[in-house]
C-alpha cells in the first residue's frame, strides 16, 4: 500500500516502544533504553512560550515527585530547539504564578524535535490539526519498553492531570494483581476478576462458592483490594 505524508503511523499498544537519541534540557539521552526497569510517559507539546503548554508543564513540574515515587520517567517533547526549551523553563520558574503554583523547576528531560524526526516516529504530527507542532500526545511505556497505553488531545485542550496519574496506577495495579479495572476506578474500590473459564466455575460463582467475590452475573464478578495494598505494591 502506498503511503503518503499525509499518513502518521503511531505505536500500538504491545509493540515495543520505538527507540531514538535526542538532546534534551538534561543531556543526551537513548530512549527509552536509557530507563529500561522504569515506568516511562513520554508526552508531547505544541510548543514553547505558549500558555496551554505552560500550564501543562507547571502541572506536571509540581507532581514530578508523585510521578517518581510510582518509578515512572516523565520524558517530554515538542518541535521547538534546545535554547528555547532552556529558556523557556527558566522562565516558568522565575516569572510565572499560577494557580497557586510558582517556582517550578522542570528537571525532567525536555526533548529538542526541530528535525521533527522523534514526533514523526510516535505519530504527534497530526496534518489537519498542524503540520508544524505535535499534537498532545501521552504515551505510557512499562519497565519492559512495551507501550501499554496512549491517549492524544488536540493544541486547544489542555490534559487532565488525575487521570494521566491514575491511569499510571491502574497500569501498575492490572500487573500486581492480575485483574482489570471498572469505569472510573480508584484505588479501593472493587476490581474485576477474570471471566470464569468453564461452565462449572460460572455455576459456582453464581452459587457463591468462590468467597470474596461479588458476581453480577456469571461474567462479571468483582473483589475488594484495599487502597492500603494497592499503594503498598505501587511503584515497584
Amino acid at each position: 500500500m502506498e503511503t503518503t505524508s499525509n499518513v502518521n503511523p503511531m505505536p500500538r499498544i504491545g509493540e515495543k516502544a520505538p527507540s531514538f537519541t535526542a538532546v534534551t534540557t538534561q543531556g543526551k539521552i537513548n530512549f527509552p533504553e536509557d530507563f529500561k526497569g522504569k515506568w516511562k510517559i513520554l508526552f508531547s507539546h505544541p510548543a514553547d512560550f505558549t500558555p496551554v503548554c505552560t500550564s501543562e508543564f507547571m502541572t506536571f513540574g509540581s507532581m514530578a515527585k508523585e510521578f517518581e515515587d510510582l518509578n515512572c520517567q516523565l520524558v517530554g517533547l515538542s518541535i521547538d530547539g534546545l535554547f528555547s526549551h532552556i529558556a523557556w523553563l527558566r522562565t516558568i520558574k522565575e516569572k510565572i504564578d499560577y494557580k497557586g503554583m510558582k517556582n517550578i523547576e522542570v528537571k525532567f528531560p525536555l526533548v529538542e524535535d526541530i528535525s521533527m524526526n522523534v514526533a514523526k516516529l510516535y505519530g504527534m504530527i497530526q496534518p489537519e490539526e498542524s503540520t508544524t507542532s505535535a499534537v498532545r500526545a501521552v504515551f505510557y511505556i512499562d519497565p519492559k519498553n512495551i507501550v501499554r497505553a496512549i491517549m492524544y488531545y488536540p493544541l486547544s485542550l489542555g490534559r487532565n492531570f488525575d487521570e494521566i496519574k491514575r491511569v499510571l496506577i491502574g497500569l501498575q495495579t492490572v500487573d500486581n494483581f492480575g485483574v482489570a479495572l471498572p469505569a472510573d476506578w480508584r484505588p479501593g474500590d472493587e476490581v474485576i476478576v477474570p471471566p470464569a473459564g468453564s461452565c462449572g466455575a460460572a455455576k459456582d460463582r453464581m452459587e457463591g462458592k468462590e468467597k470474596d467475590l461479588h458476581c453480577y452475573d456469571w461474567f462479571f464478578c468483582t473483589k475488594k483490594i484495599s487502597k492500603e495494598e494497592v499503594e503498598s505494591k505501587l511503584g515497584k
